[in-house]
């Protein structure tokens, strides 16, 4: 605790959004943020004018049964992320997964567990710690729901799904990467964590490993989505 105030003395937190102390997102930025508001496509989340597939999920027939996000990938949700993922300020993360924490608090989303998306072990040691695993665990304190780690794995260190270009070259990219061990999913409806989704690939990789490995239903929920793309679940991590 008094290590925590001292630092706040010297590095005082900043708001992500308009830069202000005294937040990491604060009151008046989180009051302007870019919701996602229903009717949704049931099965990728993204909006649409009525609640029915998308064009883009006709004829897409996922292992992850749908996904979920509050926000659009845009303003101060776009700029909180990348300090949390690229700027190293892993404190967002609490106020980020208390956003998550009330969205899921509205939605309708079957969970028993909280799985993040979890980077490959090259990745993870440059970085120093997985954003996803941050965000599910601060979303799991609050909502009571626990976290598994380290089950899911990612095998292979593809190439960040920022530089695909297309929905196929991203499903290509992470198809057969993800693999589980044991037997903790058996049984369980796992609900998959990230920060931000995009077309549905690392996602959908990822609930394949998991229904592979027993589990009876999987769910995606990230923190944002782009507003632009195909079928819209993979992460850009």
């Amino acid at each position: 605790m008094l290590k925590g105030l001292l630092l706040d003395l010297v590095f005082p937190p900043r708001c992500a959004g308009c830069g202000h102390t005294g937040h990491f997102v604060c009151p008046e930025c989180i009051s302007s943020l870019p919701w996602i508001s229903p009717p949704v496509c049931p099965r990728c989340g993204k909006p649409q004018p009525r609640e029915a597939l998308c064009p883009s999920c006709w004829g897409w027939y996922p292992a992850i049964e749908g996904i979920r996000a509050p926000f659009r990938f845009e303003g101060t949700i776009r700029q909180a992320v990348h300090s949390l993922k690229y700027r190293s300020i892993r404190a967002l993360a609490q106020p980020l997964s208390e956003l998550l924490a009330r969205y899921y608090g509205l939605a309708t989303i079957p969970a028993d567990v909280l799985v993040p998306v979890p980077l490959h072990r090259n990745r993870l040691r440059e970085r120093g710690y997985n954003q996803s695993a941050l965000l599910a665990r601060g979303l799991g304190r609050t909502i009571g729901l626990p976290v598994i780690e380290n089950v899911l794995v990612r095998q292979r260190d593809t190439p960040p799904q920022a530089r695909s270009t297309s929905v196929e070259e991203r499903a290509q990219n992470v198809a057969g990467a993800f693999s589980c061990g044991g037997n903790a999913f058996s049984g369980k409806r796992v609900l998959l964590i990230d920060d931000v989704c995009t077309t549905g690939a690392t996602l959908d990789a990822c609930a394949a490993a998991v229904r592979k490995a027993g589990a009876t239903s999987v769910w995606g929920l990230t923190l944002a989505r782009e507003s632009k793309g195909g079928n819209d679940a993979t992460c850009t991590t």
